[in-house]
């Protein structure tokens, strides 16, 4: 999936994180979540040179070509969500599961991808939620139709919480 795409499912992680802690939508607080889930949503992509993850933080996308990482492999695991995990936990409880969740969408939305995810890395067992003549293919007219639902799921997912809130207030 491309960038634009795992921003949207990173966005829309945050907004589930804000409305379970039900922060208000003018605040500070909302403001962070949906950046950090903006920025954590394509962040697992910094091991796919020339991908925008792996221009912005440069020195570790090195680090990983070093160690010769293969796309879709070490940061798209279960483990390395869990060393994410480990350090965020100072962080306070909004931010670490709007950054948490927003990191895991990435992972998520590339099972339904044809490639696959090695989940389970280092074990080289590749999972994806599609048989590969219904996944969707980077690029194509199908991901742009799924990042459109993802994206009106991101303008109607708080539009309805908050309507919610203001007619119960009648």
């Amino acid at each position: 999936m491309l960038q634009k795409t795992h921003s949207v499912a990173g966005l829309l992680a945050a907004e589930g994180v804000l409305l379970h802690f039900q922060v208000p939508l003018l605040s500070w607080e909302t403001a962070a979540a949906l950046l950090l889930g903006c920025l954590a949503g394509p962040l697992a992509d910094i091991d796919k040179p020339g991908s925008t993850m792996a221009k912005v933080f440069f020195p570790l996308s090195f680090i990983l070509r070093l160690m010769d990482v293969r796309h879709r492999t070490l940061t798209h695991s279960v483990l390395f969500l869990g060393g994410i995990a480990a350090l965020l936990l100072p962080l306070p409880e909004l931010l670490f599961w709007s950054f948490l969740l927003a990191y895991a969408s990435h992972a998520f939305i590339d099972l339904f991808n044809e490639q696959g995810v090695e989940l389970l890395w280092p074990i080289k067992l590749k999972f994806r939620l599609l048989p590969k003549f219904m996944a969707i293919e980077t690029g194509s007219f199908m991901e742009t139709g799924f990042r459109y639902i993802l994206t009106l799921l991101c303008i109607a997912l708080p539009v309805r919480y908050y309507w919610d809130t203001v007619s119960g207030l009648f």
